[in-house]
């Protein structure tokens, strides 16, 4: 109980500092929807980035330098450390291509992240380009710190906490119903909104479904009505407001 109050106590002290003028250039340079956001809402946001960003440690990897620009929960309680590749980065992985037959290689990763890792691992030039096209969809950063959302229940199951049982109730019915017709889309060849990546597994669908919600909402709203309003109940957030999504995309 006490060190919960002393880090609650801490945060209240972060969220009220003022905010850097140098991180502030940088976010209304390169976010978008941080303009069209309410003041309300915009001071909320950057207290909570100044949280974020006193808690989590930013590490550079293969020789990247974690600038001010780069470093641009509870705070996702089990991440720990932040690594930033310049580019696309190289691991090592195992493929089944039998019954017990595995083969090993190489393959390039835009990001990734772990239950038990305690680290999220990022490509400096997927997340520029993430943020250079902020209605198309695919946003590595939302779809990875999605993943650390799903992990909050103690779990990698496509499910991120929820506090009651009425609510992890009706996100299972929509949830279920919306990845088996993204599965069942996919193996028809038939176009979706949501990158078919998804059909996966539950874990990636919810990843893929945070993406559309917040880059693609008006479409998301008009295809996938039930799905968006599980989303927008969850997050209390309606993405609408502040999208950059073209309103053409609703029709």
């Amino acid at each position: 109980m006490i060190f919960e109050f002393l880090k609650q106590q801490k945060r209240r002290r972060l969220r009220a500092r003022q905010f850097p003028q140098e991180w502030l250039k940088l976010i209304q340079r390169h976010v978008v929807f941080f303009h069209k956001l309410t003041a309300g809402d915009r001071a909320e946001l950057l207290g909570h980035m100044q949280v974020f960003l006193a808690e989590k440690r930013f590490e550079g990897c293969g020789g990247f330098e974690i600038t001010d620009e780069v470093r641009e929960t509870d705070y996702f309680p089990h991440l720990l450390t932040i690594l930033v590749y310049p580019l696309t980065y190289m691991v090592q992985e195992d493929h089944r291509i039998g019954e017990h037959v595995w083969e090993e290689g190489t393959v390039g990763r835009l990001g990734e992240t772990g239950r038990r890792m305690g680290s999220l691992v990022l490509s400096w030039g997927a997340v520029k380009h993430g943020a250079a096209d902020p209605s198309d969809g695919k946003n590595v950063v939302l779809h990875e710190f999605a993943h650390q959302l799903d992990y909050e229940n103690h779990a990698a199951d496509g499910v991120p906490g929820l506090a009651t049982r009425e609510q992890q109730s009706a996100w299972s019915e929509v949830m279920n119903s919306e990845f088996a017709s993204l599965r069942a889309a996919d193996e028809s060849g038939i176009p979706t909104l949501l990158d078919t990546y998804g059909a996966t597994d539950p874990v990636e669908f919810f990843a893929v479904s945070v993406e559309a919600f917040f880059e693609q909402p008006r479409a998301l709203r008009a295809r996938h009505p039930r799905l968006y309003a599980e989303l927008q109940n969850y997050f209390q957030q309606d993405p609408v407001d502040y999208s950059a999504e073209p309103i053409l995309e609703e029709v």
